[in-house]
Formats: C-alpha cells, structure tokens, sequence
C-alpha cells in the first residue's frame, strides 16, 4: 500500500439537512436514541443471562474481573469506530472504513462478517425473548414446545424486521421504553441481591464481595481466555449507533460517542449484576448449574426476588425482544452500503420510498436468519447454542479489522499529537492484537470437539468451529463471485485520510 494513492471517493457529508427518494431517512434520531439502540444492541440482560454461570464456572469469585478487562478491547475499539466515522459518516462502517484503508478484498470480507452475524444471531435472541416471555406470563409449558416456541419466535423476527422497515424513528421509540425496563430490572436484582447477603438471608451459600474479584488474573491460563472470550461477546453489538450514522443529528460525532458510551454503561451494569449475582449465589453453586446456561438466571431471581422474579424475567425477554429488532440494523445497513458500492447487487440498496430505510436487505437478513433457526434449532438446542459461540470468532475478526483499519488510514497523523498517537494509532492496534489473540485461541479451543455445547464432533471439529469455517468459505464463494459479475467496487484504491477532512471534522 502506497502513501502517495489517495482515497478518490468524496467523503460523505459530516451533516445531513433532508433526503432524497432514495436515500435513508437523515436527522430521524438523535445521540440518546442512539445510545439506547448501541445499549439495547448487546442485549445487557440476556448476554449476562446466557454466560454468567460459564464464566463463574471458569474463573470463579474473579468473574467481575474477567468482565472488566473484556470492557478494555471493546473501548479501544470503540474509539477506532468514533475516530473513523468522523471522516467517514457511512452506514457500512467497517466495511467502508477498511474498503478505505485496506481495499476491496479486505473491506468485502468484513462487511460479510458483519451480516452473518445478525444471521447467526437474530433467530436465538428471539427465540430467548419468546421463552422468557412465556415464563414470566406463566405459561412454561408452552416455552419448552418443541412447535409453538419456534413458531412464536418465527413470528416475532417478522414482527421486529416491519417496525424495522417503518422508520428509524419507530425503532427508536420501541427501543427506549425496553430499555428503562431493562436497566431498572437489572439493578434492582443486584440491589437487593447485595441486601440480602449482607442481612445474611440469602437462600444459597454466599460470599460477601471483595475488592479482589476485580482482579482479570486471579484465575489465570486458559481459564481467562476462555472468560474473555464470553465476555466480549457480553459487549458485542454497541456500535449499531454508528451504523446509523447517516439517520443520525451531527452524524460525524454523534454516533461514536453513543458507542463509546454505550460500552461505558455495559461495563457499569455489568460489573453490578456480576456481583450481586456470584455474591448472593456463591461460585460453587454457579458453576454446578453452568450448563443450564441462561434459565439459571430466572432460578436466581425466584430466589432473590421472591414474588418479584417477574421483573427479572421480563428484563431478559426484553432484553432478547430489543436486540432482535437492533441486531438486524448492522446487518441491513451494511448490505445496503455493500450494495451501493457495488459490492453486492443493487437490489439490495433499495430504500422505502416512504420510510427512507432498506426494506429489501432488512427482509432478506431476516428471512435467511429465520432459515438459519429452523434448521439449526431442529437439529438440537445445544446446536443453536454452538452457533452462537461460533459469533466470537466473527466478533473478534471484524473488531480487530476495524482497529488495524484506523491506524492504517490515519497513519500519516498519528506523529501530530499524543492524543492522536495514543487514541487514533496505539490504543486501536493494542484493542486489534487482543482481538486476534483471542481468535486465534478461540480456533484452537474449539478445534477439540468436547469444547462445544453439542460435545459432538463435525469432520473432527468442535460445532462452533465448523460453523465459522463454513461462513468464511461461503463469503469467499460469494466475494469472487461478485468479482466475476461486476468489477465497479474492485476499482477502489485504498488511501490516506484527508488532512482537510481531519481538520474540518474536529470538535471544539
């Protein structure tokens, strides 16, 4: 990659004022929309659901430790996602930022990360939702049927996907009322949790917290990264706020200050239900019943509760019902830039000519995450739990893409400023080697078949990993297909970023 090729392809405008018939809909939030949509993306109360008995299982008392070091790569990286929105306001994000920095084969590869993951993720969120749902209204025997739960959960993806379609605005409204439910849930658990182990009336052996399950290394070796591992994936999908930046107010900063915020607030919530919960619970108790995964929560909070555990159970469908609807967002958005790119066929850069958002590549990530939990579900539940697994392995790609991507744009600014040194070129490249050190141990657990859920081996591998190698070889597939049929996005050259544009974009 040479210095002296420059970026050809005019930067997007740092603020919008209307749209066109077929643009997206610019100015339709504003950043605390924005910041509830990056929050309710993770989805706080079922990821700390489905992972907090494995990680107490791994490293024990030292869970809240291992969850605030998952929070240092995540906010290293969320700066990187600030620093490159703020010259590049584009609703594909990584995909646009690496096309930039990296070229096409590069960009094309994460942009595909990118979407599969709202594939292989849309279907258990909703899935999770219509379970907890169905568990706080009372009716359990219909959670656990094998034919009514798919159906509602079929149902629901399509429900999430039309207001998707209507407007970012309509997203936005739905998103705040589930969030006040959410976080109001969640701390009053961990409140009282706390209460309770200190009045000494705690119903299982408890702990009383100390400042040393602060410490990531307690536990050490394989232990933590196997915790680190569930922990990213705890923080995975904030920066959906920047992958709205074109329906975003002062979409050059906005955005990526929603996403910075939103790993901060991740980190706060999680650090106080972790707690409360290994505090109220005890480590013993939490690793035995590990493998009942997110269903050992609503038995913790019967027990922490008491008549009240419906609140924690409606905080974890909401949770799932929330990030059904934004976990779509990133996936569409990206297919949408793909597609006016030309890396990817102009169907799919179709925008509602009454809502202003990408009807068709929002139904076609739902249709085919729909597919992919039928099929996957009918094969067992732990098989939908190993395609879960098998997200940390995009996650950590895609994040670490978008790391190295900011230090290689900005590269010719880094030596300007400490802060620029630190911010826009070491603190991305740090987040970017944990990243792939974590994939790169990822592979290597989930290579032993006996590391997976399903505990079944698929052509000697563990599920998970199988899983990641065929979405690879499906996106190369894909991606020289596309080449063959149309070479406009191959003609892009990667660059430098714009003195100019650096100098325009920054704030007072």
């Amino acid at each position: 990659m040479a210095d002296d090729v420059t970026d050809t392809r005019p930067p997007p405008p740092s603020s919008h004022t209307g749209e066109g018939p077929g643009e997206l809909k610019h100015n339709a939030i504003g950043f605390l929309d924005a910041l509830v949509i990056g929050i309710n993306s993770t989805s706080p109360a079922y990821s700390l659901a489905a992972v907090i008995g494995s990680v107490v299982a791994l490293v024990g008392v030292y869970a809240p430790g291992v969850v605030l070091a998952s929070f240092v790569p995540m906010l290293l990286i969320a700066s990187a996602f600030f620093y490159l929105n703020r010259v590049d306001q584009d609703c594909g994000t990584t995909f646009s930022w690496v096309t930039r920095a990296m070229g096409p084969w590069a960009g094309w590869i994460g942009g595909w990360a990118i979407m599969m993951t709202g594939v292989l993720v849309v279907g258990s969120l909703a899935d999770v939702a219509v379970g907890f749902g169905l568990l706080t209204v009372g009716l359990d025997s219909w959670a656990t049927n094998d034919i009514v739960r798919p159906l509602l959960t079929v149902l629901l993806i399509l429900v999430m996907t039309a207001i998707c379609v209507i407007g970012t605005e309509a997203s936005a409204h739905v998103q705040n009322v589930l969030i006040l439910a959410q976080i109001a849930s969640l701390l009053a658990f961990a409140v009282v949790a706390i209460q309770r182990v200190y009045a000494g009336t705690s119903s299982l052996p408890a702990v009383e917290p100390e400042i040393g399950w602060l410490n990531p290394f307690g536990a050490g070796g394989g232990a933590l990264t196997a915790g680190l591992l569930l922990g990213v994936f705890m923080y995975w999908g904030w920066e959906s706020a920047v992958n709205l930046t074109e329906e975003v107010k002062n979409s050059a900063s906005a955005p990526g200050r929603a996403g910075i915020w939103s790993t901060i607030i991740l980190l706060g919530t999680y650090l106080s239900v972790c707690i409360a919960v290994v505090a109220f619970a005890g480590p013993a108790y939490l690793a035995k019943n590990a493998t009942e995964e997110e269903f050992i929560f609503a038995s913790l909070a019967r027990q922490v509760m008491g008549g009240w555990d419906w609140l924690v159970l409606l905080a974890v469908s909401t949770s799932a019902l929330a990030s059904t609807q934004t976990t779509i967002i990133p996936a569409s958005r990206t297919g949408l830039s793909m597609a006016r790119r030309g890396a990817l066929p102009s169907v799919f850069a179709r925008i509602h000519p009454r809502f202003h958002t990408p009807h068709v590549s929002t139904w076609a990530v739902a249709i085919v995450a729909a597919v992919w939990y039928l099929v996957v579900s009918r094969i067992s539940e732990n098989a939908l739990l190993d395609s879960l697994t098998a997200l940390s392995l995009l996650i950590a790609f895609y994040y670490a893409l978008t790391g190295i991507a900011c230090a290689v744009y900005y590269r010719r600014h880094l030596t300007e400023s400490v802060g620029n040194l630190v911010l826009i070129g070491i603190g991305p490249l740090v987040g970017a080697v944990l990243l792939l050190w974590l994939l790169v141990e990822a592979v290597i657990h989930m290579s032993d078949p006996a590391n997976s859920y399903s505990g079944v081996s698929w052509f000697g591998l563990a599920p998970p990993l199988v899983i990641g190698i065929f979405i690879v070889i499906m996106g190369l597939v894909f991606m020289v297909a596309r080449r063959l049929t149309s070479d406009r996005y191959w003609q892009e050259r990667p660059g430098v970023c714009d003195p100019d544009l650096v100098r325009r974009t920054k704030e007072p």
